[in-house]
């Protein structure tokens, strides 16, 4: 049973960063494109990045595009999300979240994924 770990959380300024991390246990993280989703207070949880197995192509929601950076490490069961300009309204609990697949592809669709983290809380002050 694959599950999915964040860290990295935090309360940060506005104009400042942080990296969150997703740790894999249970499977090995090449057998899985992943994605990362926030959900603000009275929101639907909505796409912010996502990397395919290798992490050699990545997407972005136009919102943190230039701003933020997803990436994977493979042999360490991680994938990053890099948050730089923060903004206030980046606000969120953030997820992680993981898809089974044989393609060299990666989704923004929230209903493609398989399995989910417990979210960390990114919390930007003006």
């Amino acid at each position: 049973q694959v599950q999915l770990v964040e860290s990295g959380g935090g309360l940060v300024q506005a104009g400042g960063s942080l990296r969150l991390s997703c740790t894999v246990s249970g499977r090995t993280s090449i057998m899985y494109a992943m994605g990362w989703f926030r959900q603000a207070p009275g929101k639907e949880r909505e796409p912010v990045a996502a990397i395919n197995r290798s992490g050699s192509s990545t997407g972005y929601a136009d919102s943190v595009k230039g701003r933020f950076t997803i990436s994977k490490d493979n042999a360490k069961n991680t994938v990053y999300l890099q948050m730089n300009s923060l903004k206030p309204e980046d606000t969120a609990v953030y997820y992680c979240a993981a898809k089974q697949t044989v393609w060299a592809t990666f989704t923004l669709r929230l209903s493609e994924y398989d399995v989910w983290g417990q979210g960390t809380q990114v919390t930007v002050s003006s």
